[in-house]
């Protein structure tokens, strides 16, 4: 490196702030699991403040069902294309760029990401995995025990794979889960990726450009177009030379260098938090209109999950009531945000007053449906039943709770952390009997294109 570029970067890492600091927390579904639990950083292994709960000791953990974001995975080729595509320009401005420091820093920066990498899990991934299954078994002792079956499920990618494997791996050698170390990880795309063999979501939202119409308009609106001249001007680039995709693929290289690396990347200069925040609603539009709220065929498709969790807690509760040993006491499967994000809508987590709209940022900024706190890598929903001995018969035996990212979820029927297992079935009474995976993914006869018809 030549001596005043390699200056140049000194500077401008002298000048940094940690992306902690003020980035962080807003690289949207991009983000690390330690954003939504910050105790983490200074201890992998600690169960956090709220690890208590709040349920009685007569009460028993029965079943476990987890629905699992797979770890912290590398950029995909597309996502790598467009990045070699912007520090290519860089290059080939910086030899007469003498006044632009951020722009000789970055043309310097090692552009070290292969296509070949194309989303699959990081050593940082499977460290998230693993952790992940230390803590739940360091909460849940007795479903965790030695002889206990743990059915381990995923979907067909790799990354997921991995970090099925690398879960298991966390639980350690001293479990005996009845397949010896190597539990093997069942194939589920049915369920993980509902939403590839739903053909009206695949149609009609999936690949139908008019969907994303709100997404597209707020690229091409004021705060997108702000963030766009700064960034120009910080690399003494022509404004027509970028778009939002290049903007938020170096927006989000500064977010995979902090994930997967640990440091802080010459990209995140680029940035203020004020950038952040806009470039966080791209991406949260993005998953509102496509996997949240924006049309109900998203949350729709993913009623075929929903009612498998409580197929299988039907199937425990008739089990312990028959004082049958529990078939399925530990049951463990890894998607993706794309597949936590669906079902979260469906049971009515994080919506807003108003739609997410290219035209009311400002409006949206206390909003509830941030990706980031929803469904950052290593995202987890889990389902725990539990039977308890109650001296007074008309209590319920048989109660749920409901952890996100191993936090207690508060139910809506009851404003509480614990509900009663029929409590619960009667308020998702409608989901549970009349949505019908089939039926809701039909297209319609005529040959629709306009999402009106969503």
């Amino acid at each position: 490196m030549a001596p005043r570029r390699e200056a140049a970067l000194l500077l401008l890492l002298l000048v940094l702030p940690p992306a902690s600091a003020g980035l962080s927390g807003y690289f949207g579904t991009k983000s690390r699991y330690e954003e939504v639990n910050p105790h983490l950083v200074s201890d992998p292994l600690s169960l956090g403040p709220g690890a208590g709960g709040s349920l009685p000791a007569s009460c028993t953990p029965l079943q476990l069902r987890a629905v699992l974001r797979h770890g912290t995975r590398y950029p995909t080729a597309g996502q790598v294309r467009r990045l070699g595509e912007l520090h290519a320009r860089l290059l080939r401005r910086a030899a007469g760029a003498a006044a632009c420091p951020a722009a000789v820093a970055l043309a310097d920066w090692p552009m070290w990401y292969e296509e070949s990498l194309d989303g699959r899990l990081a050593p940082q991934g499977r460290r998230d995995m693993e952790q992940l299954a230390r803590r739940m078994a360091a909460r849940f002792p007795a479903l965790f025990a030695a002889r206990r079956r743990l059915a381990l499920a995923s979907s067909s990618k790799h990354r997921c794979l991995q970090s099925g494997a690398a879960f298991r791996r966390g639980l350690g050698p001293t479990l005996d889960f009845g397949g010896g170390d190597e539990v093997e990880v069942e194939v589920n795309d049915s369920l993980m990726r509902f939403f590839d063999h739903c053909a009206k979501f695949v149609a009609l939202v999936e690949e139908n450009d008019a969907a994303m119409c709100q997404v597209n308009a707020f690229k091409e609106g004021p705060e997108m177009k702000k963030v766009l001249e700064k960034v120009a001007s910080a690399l003494c680039l022509p404004v027509e030379e970028l778009n939002a995709d290049l903007v938020q693929v170096a927006f989000l290289t500064c977010s995979y260098e902090l994930a997967i690396k640990n440091v802080t990347s010459p990209w995140c200069s680029l940035f203020s938090e004020e950038d952040a925040k806009v470039l966080e609603y791209l991406n949260d539009l993005k998953q509102y209109w496509k996997r949240g709220y924006g049309y109900d065929i998203n949350s729709r498709s993913s009623c075929v999950l929903f009612q498998d969790i409580f197929q299988h807690l039907d199937k425990a509760v008739e089990e312990s009531k028959s004082s049958k040993p529990i078939s399925s006491p530990l049951i463990v499967q890894v998607g993706h945000a794309e597949t936590l994000q669906p079902l979260l809508a469906l049971m009515g987590y994080f919506k807003d007053d108003e739609p997410l709209l290219a035209t009311n940022y400002a409006r949206q900024a206390q909003r509830k449906f941030r990706s980031g706190r929803i469904v950052p890598y290593a995202a987890n929903l889990v389902f725990v039943l539990y039977h308890c001995d109650h001296v007074n018969a008309s209590q319920e035996e048989y109660q749920v709770q409901l952890l996100l990212n191993e936090n207690l979820l508060t139910f809506h029927h009851s404003n509480n952390t614990i509900s009663t297992y029929t409590d619960l079935k009667d308020y998702y009474k409608d989901i549970l009997e009349n949505c019908h995976f089939k039926e809701e993914c039909e297209l319609p006869k005529v040959n629709v294109t306009a999402v009106d018809e969503l």
